[in-house]
C-alpha cells in the first residue's frame, strides 16, 4: 500500500484526513508537529505528506527546509492562508502541491492520489523500466526516477522530475505553462502558472552550468534543447 503521512496540530482535521485516506486504501501515519513529522519520513518513509504550515516550534515550511536535499516525499502543504506569497513560498521551499484550508476532501484525496502516481508508487511496464531519456550530458532513467549529468545525480522533487521528463521527451518543442500545468500537475492548481515558472527556475538552479537545457519562450512558455 502507498504510504501516507498526515501531519496537522489540530488533531480533528489530522484524523478526518487520515480516517479519509486510509478508507481509499492507503497506509497512513499522523504527527502532530514538524519535528515527529522528521521523525517519521525517517522511519515510515512516506509516498506523500500532507503538511499543515501554521504549527508550533517546527512549522511546515521549516519541515520542507530541513528536508532540502535529502530523499523525501512528495509534499502537499495545507494552510489557513490564501495569500499568494506563502503559496510561492511553499513551491519555493520544495512543496509539490497546495491547499488552503478549509478544503473539500475529495479534492485533497484525487491530489493525493496525483502526488503518489507521479511519484513513482504505482507498476511500471517492463518498457518504462528500461528507458532512459538522454539530453545532452542529463539522462533520466524513468523508473528509478534518477536524474544525472555526467554521472553526478541530481535531488529532484517528484514534480520538477515530472516536468523535465515532459520537456526530455519532446525536445524544442514549445509547451505554454497552463499545458504543462495540466500534464504535470493533472488538474487546476490553486498556485496557478507561477507554479511552473518557480518550478523552472528550481530546476535550472539545480542544473547548474548545464541550465540552458530548458530554454525560456516569451510570450508562451518554455522548451528543452540539445544545446545548454
Amino acid at each position: 500500500m502507498t504510504k501516507i503521512l498526515v501531519v496537522d496540530d489540530e488533531s480533528s482535521i489530522r484524523e478526518a484526513v487520515a480516517y479519509a485516506l486510509r478508507r481509499e486504501g492507503y497506509e497512513v501515519e499522523t504527527a502532530a508537529d514538524g519535528q515527529e513529522a522528521l521523525d517519521k519520513v525517517e522511519t515510515f518513509r512516506p509516498a506523500v505528506m500532507v503538511l499543515d504550515v501554521m504549527m508550533p516550534r517546527v512549522n511546515g515550511y521549516d519541515v520542507c527546509r530541513k528536508l532540502d536535499g535529502r530523499p523525501r516525499p512528495a509534499i502537499m502543504l495545507l494552510t489557513v492562508k490564501d495569500d499568494i506569497v506563502d503559496k510561492v513560498l511553499g513551491l519555493e521551499l520544495g512543496a509539490d502541491d497546495y491547499m488552503t484550508k478549509p478544503f473539500d476532501m475529495r479534492e485533497l484525496l484525487a491530489r493525493v492520489k496525483a502526488l503518489s502516481r507521479r511519484g513513482g508508487y504505482v507498476e511500471q511496464t517492463q518498457q518504462e523500466q528500461q528507458e532512459v531519456l538522454r539530453l545532452g550530458e542529463l539522462s533520466a532513467e524513468l523508473f528509478s526516477r534518477a536524474v544525472s549529468i555526467q554521472g553526478e545525480l541530481l535531488d529532484l522533487t517528484p514534480k520538477e522530475f515530472d516536468l523535465l521528463v515532459l520537456l526530455m521527451r519532446n525536445p524544442e518543442r514549445v509547451y505554454s505553462r497552463e499545458v504543462l500545468l495540466e500534464k504535470v500537475w493533472d488538474m487546476d492548481f490553486a498556485g496557478g502558472t507561477r507554479t511552473v515558472d518557480i518550478h523552472v527556475q528550481r530546476l535550472r538552479k539545480k542544473l547548474g552550468s548545464h541550465h540552458g537545457l530548458i530554454q525560456t519562450v516569451y510570450g508562451i512558455g518554455y522548451k528543452s534543447t540539445g544545446t545548454p
